[in-house]
C-alpha cells in the first residue's frame, strides 16, 4: 500500500536506513544516504544512535537536506544469532527500521548489518506477502548481456520445491519490473542441462516450473549465470550462497591479477594507460555497488540487504533501488503473479 499524508494524498516515499549496520558503521552508511538524497532526491530516515548520526550529518554539511533521524539505543552485532536479535534487541536500529516500514512511515528499509537478523526481523515485524512461505535473497549479478538474478542467495538452505517455484515467480516479477525485461527467462540451477539431472529437489522443482506460466528454459549450469543464457536462476539458499561467494572471490582475484600484470614492467604500464577507458568500463560492468545490495523478496514491504563491507556508493544505490521497488508496485505484482500460478494449478488439476 502506498503511504499517504494526512489528507489521503500520496506522500513522498521514504527509505529507512540502518545507520549502525555494516563493517564501517555510521561514517560510511550516513555518507551513502546523504549522497542518495543529493543525487537522487531521496527522502531518508537514518536509524541509530542519534549523536553518532548527527556528527556525520554535520561532517557532511547535510543539516538542511531531507533527512530524518530516528534514535535507536541498540545495535545488532554481525555475529549475533537472529533469535537473540529478536528477543533481546527490541530497540535495535535494524528492528526500528523494519518497524518504520510496518507502520507505513517508510516504504523500505536498508541494512548492511547481520543478514540473518535482517531476514528474521523482516519476517517477524513486517510479515510476508500472501502466497509466500519464505522470503528469498535475490542477488543481481552481471552477465554478458546485462544482469542475472540469482535466488535464493542464502536465506533458505533447505527449501521445498514449492518454495523454489515461489522464488522463480518473485524473480520473474523483479526482472520484469525493475530490470525492464519483457519476458524474463527462468532457469533452474543443476548439475546438467538435461531433464532429469540433479537431486530430488531439483527434479521436483523442474516439473513445477515446466507446468508454470513462466518462461522456463529448463536446467542451467553454473556457467549460465554469467553467459546471459537466462535472466533468473533459481536454486536453494545453500547452493546460491556458495555460488555467490565463489563469484565474489573470483572477481576480486581477476581484478588483482590484472592489476599485477599491468604494473609488472614499463611496457605493460604504457599499455595499461592506453587501455584505461576500457578497464574503467569493465570495472563498472562488474561493480556490485551499482545495484547497492540484494533485495529480500517476499516480505510485505521492501528491504535491501547490503554487503557488510559496502562502500558509500553501494549504500547510495541501495537507496535508489529501494525507491524504484516501492514506486513500481512490485509487491502488488508479486501477489498477483503468485495468485495466477495458484489459479492455474487449480484449473490444470481440475482438468486432470
Amino acid at each position: 500500500m502506498p503511504m499517504t499524508n494526512g489528507d489521503g494524498a500520496p506522500s513522498r516515499l521514504k527509505v529507512a536506513v540502518d545507520a549502525m549496520g555494516g563493517d564501517y558503521g555510521p561514517r560510511v552508511v550516513v555518507e551513502g544516504a546523504v549522497a542518495a538524497v543529493r543525487e537522487f532526491g531521496a527522502a531518508v530516515i537514518l536509524v541509530g544512535d542519534r549523536s553518532a548520526i548527527n556528527r556525520e550529518v554535520v561532517r557532511l554539511d547535510a543539516q538542511n537536506l531531507d533527512l530524518e533521524v530516528r534514535h535507536a539505543s541498540q545495535v545488532v552485532g554481525m555475529a549475533e544469532s537472529p533469535s537473540q536479535a529478536l528477543r533481546r534487541k527490541r530497540d535495535s536500529s535494524l528492528r526500528v527500521a523494519a518497524e518504520l516500514v510496518k507502520d507505513g512511515r517508510a516504504s523500505a528499509f536498508i541494512s548492511a548489518g547481520n543478514t540473518g537478523a535482517a531476514m528474521a526481523i523482516a519476517m517477524f515485524v513486517i510479515g510476508v506477502l500472501p502466497g509466500v512461505d519464505r522470503p528469498a535473497i535475490a542477488a543481481v549479478l552481471p552477465n554478458l548481456r546485462r544482469f542475472t538474478i540469482l535466488l535464493d542467495a542464502g536465506a533458505n538452505v533447505d527449501p521445498k520445491a514449492e518454495h523454489l517455484l515461489q522464488f522463480a515467480v518473485m524473480g520473474h516479477v523483479y526482472a520484469r519490473d525493475i530490470l525492464g525485461l519483457d519476458s524474463p527467462r527462468v532457469g533452474l540451477l543443476s548439475v546438467g542441462e538435461e531433464e532429469g539431472k540433479g537431486n530430488e529437489l531439483t527434479k521436483e522443482t523442474y516439473e513445477q516450473l515446466r507446468e508454470s506460466s513462466l518462461n522456463f528454459v529448463g536446467n542451467v549450469e553454473g556457467r549460465d549465470i554469467y553467459n546471459g543464457r537466462c535472466d533468473v536462476v533459481v536454486t536453494d539458499g545453500f547452493t546460491g550462497n556458495v555460488a555467490l561467494k565463489i563469484s565474489e572471490s573470483l572477481a576480486e582475484m581477476i581484478g588483482a591479477m590484472i592489476k599485477e600484470e599491468l604494473l609488472r614492467d614499463a611496457r605493460s604500464k604504457i599499455g595499461a594507460k592506453l587501455a584505461m577507458p576500457a578497464f574503467e568500463r569493465f570495472r563498472r560492468r562488474i561493480d556490485y555497488t551499482e545495484m547497492g545490495g540484494a533485495p529480500l523478496l517476499g516480505i510485505d514491504g521492501a528491504a535491501i540487504i547490503c554487503h557488510g563491507a559496502s562502500p558509500v556508493k553501494a549504500i547510495k544505490n541501495a537507496v535508489r533501488v529501494a525507491q524504484e521497488w516501492a514506486s513500481a508496485g512490485l509487491n502488488e505484482h508479486i501477489k498477483a503473479a503468485l495468485e495466477a500460478e495458484v489459479a492455474r494449478g487449480g484449473r490444470e488439476g481440475g482438468r486432470e
